[in-house]
């Protein structure tokens, strides 16, 4: 069997595994964020950081929640990784967007954070920040023993099913997941352009 076919084949057990409830429940979730005026606030480095981009855009366009990441402003964030470190540059990021208890926090990432071994410090130090302010803190990751799987309010965590893929696998569902997020008939108020040009 070639690799796309064992790609694939991955990919296909993963969604035979993956917990649906959670899925749901983060629904439900967000449903309750839109109706209290609450915002949405996306954390991810790397491939995850470009897929919270994108979320904030669908998010913001597709279901009419506020939503924001700090990684879109690279002047912002540049200097503040050489002003402040890497380690606070989501919380100090946060404070001066007032983050508050009606808001929550969206983690995006593979490990989740690990302030042992020195893995997504950023992310840690800004779901601590998320939690002594009563934020609720959502996640999709791909490992169950990181710290946004042991703190988060509901947490999506991708199988491994391959540990050689864990990071591909886990955020090309990511998309998958936030796209199944703002398409749900809880969450979708707006339609896409080209499902609106076919009616």
């Amino acid at each position: 069997m070639n690799f796309t076919n064992l790609y694939f084949k991955e990919i296909v057990k993963i969604i035979e595994l993956i917990d649906h409830n959670k899925i749901e429940r983060i629904v439900d979730i967000l449903f309750r964020l839109r109706s209290d005026g609450g915002r949405l606030f996306f954390l991810g480095v790397g491939g995850s950081a470009g897929n919270c981009s994108h979320a904030v855009n669908d998010f913001r366009k597709i279901v009419n929640i506020e939503s924001y990441t700090p990684t879109d402003n690279v002047s912002e964030l540049t200097a503040r990784v050489n002003d402040e470190g890497w380690e606070t540059v989501f919380y100090n990021w946060l404070k001066v967007s007032k983050l508050s208890s009606k808001d929550i926090l969206f983690v995006f990432s593979v490990g989740g954070g690990d302030l042992e071994q020195n893995i997504s410090p950023n992310i840690v130090s800004a779901i601590k920040y998320g939690k002594s302010l009563g934020c609720k803190i959502l996640g999709i990751v791909g490992k169950e023993n990181g710290y946004t799987a042991k703190i988060a309010d509901e947490c999506v965590i991708i199988p491994i099913v391959n540990t050689d893929n864990i990071t591909p696998h886990a955020e090309e569902f990511q998309a998958i997941i936030w796209h199944l997020l703002v398409t749900h008939p809880k969450l979708k108020i707006n339609e896409t352009k080209w499902e609106s040009v076919r009616k």
